[in-house]
C-alpha cells in the first residue's frame, strides 16, 4: 500500500511540473487553468461489401462430373477460380436451387429431381460463400428431409441460409452484424415445386407480397437496418424481366421496407434497374448448371458476380451502392470451373475456352454493361 501510495506522490508531482512548464492555460495566481474541450471528430462511415451470385443446379451430369472413386462427391474444384472474387466481399451470397439429399439416400435421382450431396456446402463455405438463399422451385425435389438435410448441411457448414426452414423459428429471418451494419436477408419463390403439409408452410417461402412486405417490417422491428430479398422469380431463357416480376417488385419496394432485390431463375443474366428508388438485379444468370441443352441457349452459360457496397453514415443514415459486376461463364468441357470472363487474357487456357469467355462477356454486356466493372 506504501509504495502504491508513494508512486501515486511522484506521478503527480511530475504531471504538475509538466503542466506548468509547458505553457498550459494558468489563472491569474498562477494555478493551472482549464483547457479548451477536445474537438468533436466525425467517426469514418461503416462499410460492408455484399456479393450475389445466381443459380447452382446440380443436374445429374454436375454430380457426375463431381463424383469420386470412393463414391464422395467434390464439388470445390469447379469454385476454384471464382474463389478469390468471392472471398473479397464481406459477405458472399449464392442462390442453391436444388437441396442436398437426405441421409442415406442417393444424390443422382430422377432426371427432373435435383439434389446435391452435402459436401455442396463444404465447397461453398471453401469459395468463399457466407450465406445462401434456398427458396426456389426445386426446394422440395427431395421433400421435407430435404429441405432439412440442406439446413443442416449449410449450418453444419457455417453458412447461414435464408428460404428453407427445419422449424418455426427458424423461419424468422436472422439479422446479421455486418461491420457494425445490421442486415437481414429474406428468400421467397414463385413456386417450390411440390406442397408442403398444411401445418407447415413455414418451412420454404413461397412469393407473396404482403408477407414479404411483413417479414421486411419485423426483421426491421429487431434491428435491422438493411433488409435484401432474394428473389426465385421470372420466366426461363427469358432475359426481359415479366410483368409478374414487375408485378411484384413494384408491390414490395412501394413500402419502402426492402432496400435491394436480386433474382434468380430464369438461367440467362437479366437488367439492373430501378424500382421506387430501391435496385432491383433482375437475374443473376447461372452460376453451375448443365445448360444449355435442349431448347436453352448458349447464354445459360452466363452468370455474375453481383457486388453491392453498403455504407451506414454517422448519422445512421444507410446509403446502397449501385450495383458493380464481374461476368462469368462455366467450363462444361473441363470439370464445370465457374470462370470469370476476364480468363479469357490467360494464354495457357486452350483458345476454345478463350473464344467462348469473350464471347460470354459480349453476350452480358449487352444485358448489364453499364454496370460491369471497368477493367
Amino acid at each position: 500500500m506504501f509504495a502504491r501510495g508513494r508512486r501515486a506522490v511522484l506521478v503527480a508531482a511530475v504531471v504538475a511540473a509538466s503542466l506548468a512548464g509547458s505553457g498550459a492555460p494558468t489563472s491569474g495566481d498562477g494555478a493551472t487553468g482549464s483547457f479548451a474541450p477536445a474537438q468533436r471528430l466525425t467517426p469514418p462511415p461503416q462499410r460492408a461489401t455484399f456479393a450475389f451470385t445466381g443459380d447452382i443446379l446440380t443436374h445429374r451430369p454436375v454430380n457426375h462430373a463431381a463424383q469420386q472413386s470412393d463414391g464422395s462427391y467434390d464439388y470445390a474444384p469447379m469454385f476454384a477460380r471464382i474463389a478469390p472474387l468471392l472471398s473479397w466481399a464481406d459477405v458472399a451470397v449464392c442462390h442453391l436451387e436444388q437441396p442436398i439429399a437426405p441421409p442415406g439416400s442417393p444424390v443422382i435421382v430422377g432426371p427432373i429431381i435435383h439434389s446435391s450431396a452435402p459436401s455442396m456446402a463444404t465447397a461453398l463455405r471453401g469459395a468463399g460463400y457466407r450465406r445462401c438463399s434456398t427458396a426456389s422451385n426445386h426446394s422440395l425435389d427431395r421433400g421435407v428431409a430435404g429441405i432439412d438435410a440442406t439446413v443442416t448441411a449449410l449450418v453444419g457448414a457455417g453458412v447461414g441460409q435464408s428460404g428453407m426452414a427445419r422449424s418455426p423459428s427458424e423461419a424468422i429471418a436472422e439479422v446479421m452484424d455486418v461491420n457494425g451494419i445490421a442486415v437481414a436477408h429474406l428468400s421467397y419463390s414463385y413456386h417450390l415445386g411440390g406442397s408442403l403439409p398444411a401445418a407447415e408452410s413455414w418451412r420454404a417461402n413461397r412469393i407473396d407480397p404482403d408477407a414479404i412486405v411483413g417479414a421486411a417490417r419485423d426483421a426491421r422491428a429487431r434491428g435491422a437496418e438493411v433488409v435484401v430479398v432474394s428473389m426465385h422469380w421470372g420466366a426461363s431463357a427469358s432475359i426481359a424481366p415479366t410483368a409478374s416480376q414487375r408485378s411484384v417488385a413494384q408491390a414490395i419496394t412501394a413500402a419502402g421496407e426492402i432496400d435491394l432485390i436480386v433474382g434468380h431463375h430464369a438461367h440467362v443474366v437479366q437488367p439492373i434497374e430501378q424500382v421506387n428508388g430501391t435496385w432491383v438485379v433482375w437475374g443473376l444468370g447461372n452460376m453451375i448448371s448443365n445448360m444449355p441443352f435442349s431448347f436453352w441457349p448458349a447464354s445459360t452459360q452466363d452468370g455474375m458476380v453481383a457486388t453491392v457496397a453498403i455504407t451506414k453514415h454517422h448519422d445512421a443514415a444507410v446509403e446502397i451502392g449501385r450495383p458493380v459486376v464481374y461476368p462469368t461463364w462455366y467450363d462444361k468441357d473441363n470439370g464445370y470451373v465457374v470462370r470469370p470472363t476476364s480468363d479469357a487474357r490467360d494464354l495457357s487456357l486452350p483458345l476454345s475456352v478463350r473464344n467462348a469467355l469473350v464471347a460470354s462477356e459480349v453476350r452480358t454486356r449487352a444485358v448489364v454493361g453499364a454496370f460491369v466493372a471497368a477493367g
